[in-house]
């Protein structure tokens, strides 16, 4: 027979699956409720092909709120490849600052024109009304621990920054990130919605609250 070879799921495979397919049920279902939250963390899900790991909601306020004080009053923040960033930033509506996000990943299309895609493989392949050294501050999780990467992606921010620079990245990319970016480790220590298996950090070219 046939049906012999096509392989059948177990009963335990299958309810965890439909198990899987009612919580996405759930949550899209959360998502188009009234008072649901476009801008918080988690609203649009981590897609771990493209490296994705957002914040925890404490990390991201933290790092949201340094870069308002670092921009200073009517600054601009430019986020590259740091969604739940950006995201907080967003929940302080009415604060005198502006805010864009540079990012790969096309659902965060949804945020408009603040939304600039950016792929680091093309560093300096940007809009030409995002003028160079147009921002106060950039904060930066470049998306990979590797070199290349961080030594594209600190392209881009030097090209945005006026100056102030926020990187967080693997604890492992320390002496890499002071030879590209001039950038210092800070005590603080970002933590992530879900446990990475690296260490992580943040690093910064300017006197930080982060210390």
């Amino acid at each position: 027979d046939d049906d012999d070879d096509i392989p059948q799921l177990s009963s335990h495979t299958l309810a965890a699956l439909q198990e899987f397919y009612l919580e996405q049920q759930q949550r899209e279902g959360m998502k188009t409720s009234q008072g649901f939250n476009q801008y918080s963390i988690g609203s649009i899900e981590e897609d771990w092909q493209l490296s994705q790991f957002w914040y925890s909601d404490e990390t991201a306020s933290c790092l949201a709120n340094e870069a308002v004080v670092a921009a200073g009053k009517g600054g601009r923040i430019a986020c590259v490849s740091a969604p739940s960033v950006y995201q907080k930033l967003k929940e302080q509506d009415g604060k005198d600052f502006s805010v864009c996000i540079l990012e790969y990943d096309k659902r965060f299309s949804v945020y408009g024109e603040e939304f600039i895609f950016y792929d680091y493989n093309h560093p300096l392949n940007l809009p030409e009304n995002l003028l160079a050294h147009s921002f106060d501050i950039v904060i930066a999780d470049p998306p990979y621990l590797s070199e290349e990467c961080l030594q594209k992606t600190a392209e881009t921010i030097k090209y945005l920054t006026k100056g102030k620079i926020l990187l967080c990245t693997g604890a492992i990319m320390e002496e890499q990130a002071a030879k590209h970016l001039g950038v210092k480790i800070c005590k603080f220590i970002p933590k992530h919605s879900r446990n990475l298996a690296n260490e992580f950090r943040c690093y910064v070219n300017y006197a930080s609250g982060l210390d």
